[in-house]
Formats: structure tokens, sequence, C-alpha cells
């Protein structure tokens, strides 16, 4: 054990740079994602196993996964062109309202024939749609994978976390519905709760169109690729900050600073803004995944029980039921409807994020405590199998499809 040596969040993250960069090429190694090495590092360096880092220091770190994943929500941002979203057509949004809304409904259902308890049911369904975006673009860009599943993947990816929130926050205010015992206190608790997801929604749109704009004026005026990607990590820095402060949701600013930057740029100008990021992005997935496998604490596996694998098995069976449903309602190419349900498997911080406010938001109400800690406990012990699965089923299915170019 090396949880005496005392080592400096400093030290400790330049530690799991360098055993995530050895892990990763173990990873490549047994034709395995490389995130999955990243990760690797993180569970051995982390209160599993060796506990090189303390929690005082990794909410230290914190900062640095903030501003990896706006770097990773500009990355898809700058893939949705809308001449190419025009292309896929309405297919593509009726995917992505099918997916989310049948991996809820299927979870909840599931849950409930398990428990009886509506509550739980809801609000387990509700963390179902939610996805890891950067665990399927870190695969993308390690296989430098292109074609139509791969913009089907970045689209889905970018906006189901949106849709996400929403579901959340409908049926955070309908469990309350049945936790509250005053109808006073639980109709101004719904009325609440449905205005807080869309003011997320519409004031992140909002501000990082505001940001993309500004940011596209000023990086038609740089010519180097330096100063390119200074003024990149300007962007991506503001909008997660004043995300954060506002408490609005860093991955939609950052996306849409992306978006529209790519939408009102030529398209010389697009590349050689994204190069220079793309240079750096090794090193950021890197630190994201290493610093993800830092917080995921194995101990929590056994509490993952029958209420984890109904969860596990509904969810997945959800996302592939709701990509079949959506896809075979339009035109959609035969690939996607068969191999996107594989690519967006991959589930963590979002999730996890909406347990927490679970967890805080049921700890006001009398006796719903332990719901709370119940719902943190399986969405963390999920995530660390959606984390494992997640990457390897979206290389398989780019793979498939024949989107992975050939060494």
């Amino acid at each position: 054990m090396l949880a005496n040596v005392h080592l400096s969040s400093i030290t400790g993250l330049g530690l799991l740079l360098f055993c995530g960069y050895f892990c990763g090429q173990l990873a490549r190694y047994l034709k395995l994602p490389a995130l999955i090495g990243y990760l690797t590092a993180g569970v051995l360096l982390g209160p599993s196993i060796l506990g090189v880092l303390d929690k005082t220091q990794l909410h230290q770190l914190e900062f640095i996964t903030s501003i990896s994943l706006g770097c990773i929500a500009f990355i898809i941002g700058s893939e949705l062109q809308l001449a190419a979203l025009k292309k896929m057509g309405r297919g593509i949004v009726i995917i992505i309202l099918a997916e989310s809304l049948m991996a809820f409904i299927l979870v909840a259902i599931g849950i409930f024939l398990l428990t009886k308890n509506i509550p739980l049911a809801l609000l387990l369904g509700a963390m179902a749609p939610a996805s890891a975006p950067a665990g399927t673009v870190a695969v993308i860009q390690e296989y430098n994978a292109k074609g139509t599943l791969t913009k089907a993947l970045y689209t889905v990816v970018g906006f189901d976390d949106g849709l996400a929130v929403i579901i959340f926050g409908f049926a955070l205010a309908a469990a309350k519905v049945f936790l509250v015992a005053s109808s006073g206190t639980a109709s101004s608790a719904i009325l609440n709760e449905l205005w807080q997801p869309l003011r997320e929604i519409g004031f992140s749109i909002a501000l990082g169109a505001l940001l993309g704009g500004f940011f596209s004026l000023i990086i038609r005026k740089v010519t180097h690729s330096a100063d390119r990607l200074i003024i990149i990590f300007w962007a991506i820095l503001t909008g997660a900050g004043l995300a954060e402060r506002w408490h609005l949701s860093p991955i939609l600013v950052c996306m849409m600073v992306g978006f529209l930057f790519v939408n009102v740029s030529e398209t010389y100008l697009t590349r050689d803004t994204r190069a220079p990021l793309q240079q750096v992005m090794g090193m950021i997935f890197v630190l994201f995944f290493g610093l993800a496998g830092l917080h995921l604490n194995l101990s929590t596996l056994p509490a993952l029980g029958l209420l984890g694998l109904t969860y596990i098995v509904a969810r997945v069976g959800g996302k592939f039921v709701g990509v079949w449903l959506g896809a075979s309602c339009c035109k959609i190419e035969e690939k996607i409807r068969r191999y996107l349900g594989f690519g967006i498997l991959s589930q963590a911080g979002v999730a996890i994020g909406l347990a927490l406010l679970v967890k805080q938001e049921l700890g006001q109400i009398p006796g719903a405590e332990m719901l709370g800690i119940q719902i943190l406990s399986t969405i963390t012990a999920t995530s660390i199998i959606f984390e494992i699965i997640g990457p390897v089923a979206a290389k398989y299915a780019l793979h498939k499809a024949g989107e992975i170019p050939k060494e």
C-alpha cells in the first residue's frame, strides 16, 4: 500500500499520467481501447488498491475533469455540421428520442416489477438515458473512425444527455408526489422541478451560442496554430466555468460553442482550428479516464445485487430496442440500425451527478434518505460495469460497420 507515502496532488497526477500511458499501451496490445488501460491505472492508484491520492487531493483535481469534459464537448459540437445532420434527416432525432425514452421505460418497469417501489423505479429509470460521451468520443478518436455511424454516434451522445436531464426533472417531480405528504408542498416542488431542467437546457444553449459566436469572430483573426489553441482553451474554460457558476450544463455549453463555430466557418478554418486541439486530446483522455478510475471504488460492486443487474439489463435492452424502433420508423442506413446501440452504452459522470442530486433532494424528505443512498450506490456500482463494457462495445460497433481504417 502507498497510502502513507503522502504524495502531493501534482506528483500523484504525474504518476497517473505515467501509469496511464503504459496501461493504455498494454490495453492496445490486448486489442482493447486504450481508455480501458487509463481507467485501470486510475483504479490501481485509487482508494480500491494503492490509495495514492486521498479524497482531498482528488477534490483538488476535479477542475481537470471539468476542462477535459469541455474539450470533449467542443469536439462533439464541431462534428455536428447542419449539412450532415440534414442528410441524416429526422430519423436521427427520432432515434435519440426513442433510445432515451425506451431506456427510461424499460428500467422503470423492470425496477418496479422487482421492488414494487414507484419512486425508486421512476428515479432509476430517469438515470438510464444518460450516457458518457467521453468514452465513445475517445474510441472514435483513438481509431480515427469515419463514416455515417461515426457521425450518428457524435450526434446521439451529444444530445441525449440534454434529453436525459429533462426526463430526470419530470421523473424527480413525479417521485416527490409519492414521497411528500403535504399536497401543497408537493405542488410547489413539482413546479420547481419542472422548471429547473428546462432552465438548464435553455440557458446552457443560449450561453454556448453567445460564447460560440464571439469565439468564431476572434478565431478568424488568429493565424498561428499555437495561438488558436490558446483561444480554444479560453472558450472552453470560460464556458465550463460560467456553466458551473450558474448551475448550467458545461457539456451543452461547450458543445454549442463547437456546433456554432463549425456551422458559421469555412471548412479550412474548422480543420486548421481543430488540429492543435487534436494533438493534446491524447493527454486529456489519459487524465480524464485516469481520474475517473481514481474515483471508482471497487468496494461498491457488492452493492450491485439483483437491483443493479436489473438496471444493467433493462438499460442495455432499452438502448437497443429504442435504436431499432427509431431507425425502423425512418429510412435509416442498415448499419446504424444494427450497431448504434453498441456505441451508446457508456455511463458515468452525468448519471452519478444526477444520483448525487437525488440523494441531496431526498435527504430533505423525512423517511426518504435511505432511498437516495440506495440509488447512489446502485448507479456508482453499475457505472463501473458500463465504463468497462461501453468502450469495448463501441469499438465492436465501429469495426463491424467498417468505419475503422485498416492499419
